[in-house]
């Protein structure tokens, strides 16, 4: 994995490179950003060039230390995850110990990575940081975190902040599409994470297939008899595993919602259900474009108020009947 592997991060990329170019890297980082933006694939690129023979701005991937970090079996990187929910001072007190232990290690440099860094225990927040107040030059640590605002201050200002950036749909369908994935797949999960690695898990979970056909075959229901609509909301969402992800359901009604805007106003190339242009193509007309401004408001309403533990079924029922009102 190298630095060329990861795409629109190119800002992150260009900080880590300076560093490397000048031999002037920070004993610690915080990479922060949404899920699936290429924080923990960036973190062992780091890795790799910071160990690597060639001592460039980039690894060579050929090299017996990048081949050990490839295999992740490099014995100069330590990694830390949340044991249960949280990270406990006694991971922290034994990742000490093994830096104190690996002392005498032949590699230029020693890393410890800390995975969702901001489920570390208050103790063991503190026990890090003095870990960090007493920075040994050869030991890099890279905290990996969705918020870098939940880590202490005091951590924060030990730390050099590395930023990751959501990417454009537009960025990552392409990437995916030339792996070959379903394109309805991906039009769909470009538009509702992040970064390609968020959007290329989404298309390869089961229940994401299930959902957007379940959510196409209740907009056409909605738009007829709404008695059929809600018989499917009963057998196949509340009453099934897809009602872990009613927020899905509905932030993918929102998007048909917007193409059918978007025929309205002649900007097909932003239709993200493509194998169902048809539809919207004969459906689109129906209405004024204010009214499906007002049907994306009604899911967005929906998905708040089953956030704030309403009934599912009731939030579901009435926001399919109101559709036909709107």
């Amino acid at each position: 994995m190298n630095f060329l592997a990861i795409p629109g991060q190119e800002r992150a990329i260009r900080l880590l490179q300076n560093g490397l170019r000048s031999g002037n890297y920070s004993h610690a980082y915080i990479f922060h950003g949404p899920p699936g933006t290429g924080k923990v694939r960036t973190a062992m690129a780091f890795a790799r060039a910071l160990l690597c023979e060639r001592q460039q701005a980039d690894s060579c991937g050929t090299c017996m230390e990048c081949r050990k970090v490839d295999n992740s079996n490099h014995t100069a990187i330590q990694s830390i995850s949340p044991d249960g929910t949280t990270i406990k001072i006694e991971q922290i007190r034994e990742l000490q110990k093994q830096f104190a232990y690996r002392n005498t290690s032949t590699s230029s440099v020693q890393l410890y990575i800390i995975h969702e860094a901001e489920k570390m225990s208050v103790s063991a927040a503190n026990s890090l940081l003095k870990f960090l107040e007493e920075p040994n030059t050869r030991v890099v640590a890279i905290l990996i975190t969705h918020n870098g605002q939940a880590l202490l201050p005091t951590i924060r200002s030990r730390a050099q902040s590395v930023p990751f950036v959501p990417l454009a749909p537009q960025q990552m369908a392409p990437l995916l599409l030339q792996e070959g994935i379903s394109p309805p797949l991906v039009h769909a999960a470009v538009q509702l994470t992040a970064g390609i690695e968020a959007a290329k898990e989404l298309t390869q979970v089961n229940w994401f297939a299930e959902i957007r056909n379940v959510m196409i075959q209740l907009a056409k229901e909605s738009t007829g008899d709404h008695h059929s609509a809600l018989l499917t909301v009963q057998q196949k969402l509340t009453k099934s595993e897809l009602a872990e992800h009613l927020d899905t359901l509905l932030d993918l009604f929102v998007l048909w919602f917007k193409d059918m805007v978007h025929m309205q106003t002649n900007r097909t190339e932003r239709i993200v259900f493509i194998d169902q242009q048809e539809y919207i193509g004969k459906t689109a007309f129906s209405r004024d474009v204010s009214e499906w401004v007002s049907c994306m408001q009604g899911a967005m309403e929906t998905r708040n108020r089953l956030r704030a533990h309403v009934n599912a079924q009731l939030a579901l029922d009435s926001f399919l009947v109101s559709m036909e009102r709107r």
